[in-house]
């Protein structure tokens, strides 16, 4: 029902996820980032609580193939579970168990983790890989690149009608959170558009946050 990766800026420091499913508010469910910490995805048969888990684990000081091989040996029903993790040294780490759906599969690269299951064919997420380390820029950029080489190699085996991308840099919140819960166009697009959109003013949101005093005008009727 999903195909997703998790990716590090290596320059920045920045995580990200971006992740896109035949299933409503994928986002909602399956993404998780941590500043300083990393990103996990947890999808398939989705338990949202294993992705707060391996960021809690990674940030007690385990690299995130120790936090997946202790979520594996510790938490129950991890046959029907996918979960990829990234760290701050750049370390992969995906766990897709047996009882997966579909077509299911998985890939890694230098800064990024892919997987997916009921793909299209078992291709997918290392064209997302590829995609991704043969993109530059930010990292936000770069992610929707290796989604949009997802979907062009077939994405899922149907439709895909939800999607999300979140990256958390410094601060303790996503410094971007965009989501489409539901379209019967292509959800990946509508992210992308709003990429577009919120990628100019990422930095005067975080600015607001810290120190309104210091942040650029609003651009909204009856600002001054």
């Amino acid at each position: 029902m999903t195909f997703s990766l998790v990716a590090r800026c290596k320059e920045t420091g920045m995580f990200g996820i971006a992740i896109s499913s035949s299933s409503p508010a994928v986002a909602a469910r399956c993404s998780y980032t941590r500043a300083g910490v990393g990103a996990v995805a947890s999808q398939n048969i989705t338990d949202p609580t294993l992705g707060p888990g391996a960021l809690d684990l990674m940030q007690g000081g385990l690299s995130a193939p120790e936090a997946i091989a202790k979520l594996q040996a510790e938490r129950n029903f991890m046959d029907y579970r996918q979960v990829l993790a990234i760290d701050t040294a750049g370390k992969t780490a995906i766990h897709s168990g047996t009882r997966a759906l579909g077509i299911w599969t998985q890939a890694e690269g230098i800064d990024v983790a892919s997987g997916g299951n009921l793909l299209a064919n078992d291709t997918i997420p290392q064209a997302i890989v590829d995609g991704f380390m043969a993109s530059k820029g930010h990292l936000g950029d770069r992610l929707i690149a290796a989604m949009r080489a997802g979907l062009a190699a077939g994405g899922e085996a149907g439709p895909v009608h939800s999607a999300g991308l979140q990256l958390c840099d410094t601060v303790a919140w996503p410094v971007a959170d965009l989501r489409c819960d539901w379209t019967e166009d292509c959800p990946i697009e509508a992210i992308a558009t709003a990429w577009d959109v919120y990628k100019p003013q990422l930095a005067a949101y975080i600015q607001r946050a810290l120190d309104p005093t210091e942040a650029p005008s609003y651009g909204v009727p009856g600002d001054l």
